[in-house]
């Protein structure tokens, strides 16, 4: 009888040493990519309602405002940018590490950009002395598809915004009945600086209350919705939105 055929030891070697080699250039790529062209992120808060919902898994461009060196940011306090273009501008929507403590990603959207003079009156932003044109927007299924139990959902109300400098439109959630911070400033926005709030805007925790975002921990720009699901086993909550994939995020 004869017995079964052995692969030598050698050719199994160089087998395995080959493979190894693969999947290491593959993982280098992948964590390259996300160091420095595209990443992966989920909303976990619902700051940013209507634009984004709880369980919206993201897309973020980290090209939008230059290329940079992968991995400058891991061995710097800041990255380090081989190509550098715009910084973000009134509208964008940005994530960034939270200046108090940057263990924590943040995503909001800019409102001021350095030197501009910044104030809010009854909840109306001026930016320069010039006010946020606000509209209201007539879309009640937006407001009783809300998921939440702390909203009441009679005090909501829809906005459409309109940013003077570069009449980029949003939707906008006010709570008319929570006073919390509907006067603030004036401040001017300092160099390197941004000052940015969240949409669902009298229930966020953003530069009102705790300062400006240095740019040098933004970290890109909102690009598009890619997977829109909530699982919460504590709460009992579970939310799967397939309408939600490829939206856009303006």
């Amino acid at each position: 009888m004869t017995a079964p055929l052995e692969k030598p030891k050698k050719y199994t070697k160089k087998w395995l040493i080959e493979n190894i080699k693969s999947f290491g250039v593959a993982i280098l790529l992948v964590l390259i990519i996300r160091s420095s062209v595209i990443e992966a992120f989920k909303i976990p808060s619902g700051s940013m309602i209507p634009t984004l919902l709880v369980g919206d898994h993201i897309f973020v461009n980290k090209f939008a405002y230059g290329l940079k060196i992968p991995f400058s940011d891991f061995f710097t306090d800041r990255p380090v940018y081989i190509i550098k273009r715009n910084i973000p501008a009134h509208g964008d929507i940005i994530v960034f590490k939270f200046p108090k403590d940057e263990s924590y990603y943040y995503i909001k959207r800019v409102i001021g950009v350095p030197k501009d003079r910044i104030r809010i009156r009854n909840k109306i932003i001026f930016i320069n002395d010039i006010p946020v044109e606000r509209v209201p927007i007539d879309k009640p299924e937006i407001i009783s598809n809300l998921e939440g139990r702390h909203y009441d959902k009679t005090s909501l109300e829809l906005y459409e915004e309109t940013n003077p400098t570069t009449k980029k439109k949003y939707l906008t959630l006010i709570d008319k009945n929570n006073y919390i911070i509907e006067n603030y400033g004036e401040i001017t926005v300092p160099e390197d600086h941004f000052f940015v709030m969240g949409d669902n805007r009298d229930y966020s925790n953003d530069s009102r209350f705790w300062g400006y975002v240095p740019f040098k921990n933004v970290r890109g720009k909102a690009m598009v919705v890619w997977l829109s699901l909530w699982l919460d086993f504590s709460e009992s909550l579970y939310y799967f939105r397939p309408t939600r994939i490829g939206t856009l995020i303006h």
